[in-house]
């Protein structure tokens, strides 16, 4: 009878963290406004429902991979568009912050270079390019 009130209090503790980091997520992407600011870039209002659909099912299918006991043999191409998706979902996730608090042209007024945006953005983003393919390259075996 312990057993069951301990496994009972565990599932209950995971469901309610599981809840709140959830809700924690969904309250982040509402205040960024990734969705309606998807749906403004790519001039397609009628798939504002597609936009937030894949964001739910694709949240979804990724907690189910990170708790199921799943492993399947991939090919290298599978590998490479299963990447570039997380890549542009984080890089577009952190052009959203950066863009609502204006960090770039706040940070283009402080160092002078307020005519050098572009050029300052390019480097950020070089930079970044440079950085992930090197830790790939040299650190991931």
């Amino acid at each position: 009878m312990k057993e069951i009130i301990v496994n009972f209090f565990q599932a209950l503790i995971g469901f309610s963290g599981g809840i709140a980091v959830g809700a924690g997520f969904v309250a982040f992407l509402t205040v960024l406004g990734v969705i309606p600011r998807m749906v403004q870039l790519t001039k397609r209002k009628k798939l504002v429902k597609v936009y937030g659909a894949c964001v739910l099912i694709a949240s979804i299918f990724g907690t189910f991979i990170s708790f199921a006991n799943i492993s399947w043999d991939q090919p290298t191409i599978m590998l490479i568009v299963w990447g570039l998706l997380h890549g542009i979902f984080n890089g577009m996730l952190a052009a959203a912050l950066t863009e609502v608090l204006n960090v770039f042209p706040v940070l283009s007024k402080r160092i002078g270079m307020d005519d050098y945006l572009l050029f300052l953005l390019m480097a950020f983003v070089f930079g970044k390019i440079a950085g992930s393919l090197f830790q790939w390259l040299y650190f991931v075996k």
